[in-house]
């Protein structure tokens, strides 16, 4: 299901991609914290990115990550799948161009119950959430290029979740649960 997606996604980007734009895809790693408040720990991603560079200042990005683990005993498989779809806006275009993004994921968690190497039952949950964060793109030519961003994930704005006390500039801000540091590479063509 989530390929089929990604798949349609590639088809409309470069249906909508004007002619003097760049399309790029490229392979990333994500350092993913989960929920702040409860300190989980930090969990490693492997997935692939489409990036569509739509004018000098702006761009779209579509992510797919996984991760898998199986506990020690060999009973219980866990797989993660966050999809998300950015707007990259770039302020300064140069060879180092820094940029912010904000936009949505959908993040699939399955549990698989496994006995002698077979599925057995499988549990899946899907959710929605904001991210934004800021990084930057380093240029190594015209056909590739480097990044690292950060992203605050499953953002909540003030009428989401628990007004807080404080009556400054912590009223207007988003509160998040999560944290992700993002490092690629893109080969555009």
């Amino acid at each position: 299901m989530i390929w089929r997606i990604a798949c349609l996604a590639l088809v409309f980007i470069a249906v909508a991609v004007p002619g003097h734009a760049q399309l790029g895809i490229g392979a990333r790693m994500s350092m993913v914290r989960g929920d702040v408040e409860a300190e989980t720990s930090t969990e490693r991603f492997t997935g692939g990115h489409i990036r569509a560079l739509l004018s000098p200042r702006t761009g779209i990005e579509i992510a797919l990550d996984r991760r898998t683990e199986t506990n020690v005993a060999g009973t219980e498989r866990i797989r993660e799948y966050p999809l998300q779809a950015s707007l990259l806006l770039f302020p300064v275009r140069s060879v180092l161009a820094p940029y912010l993004l904000g936009g949505g994921g959908w993040y699939t968690h399955r549990i698989d119950t496994l006995a002698d190497d077979r599925t057995i039952s499988s549990e899946t949950s899907r959710s929605f959430g904001w991210h934004g964060g800021f990084g930057a793109e380093l240029r190594m030519g015209r056909h590739v290029a480097l990044h690292a961003d950060y992203r605050y994930t499953n953002l909540r704005f003030d009428d989401e979740g628990e007004a807080d006390e404080d009556s400054g500039l912590s009223r207007i801000l988003p509160s998040h649960r999560g944290s992700m540091w993002t490092a690629g590479l893109t080969l555009y063509f």
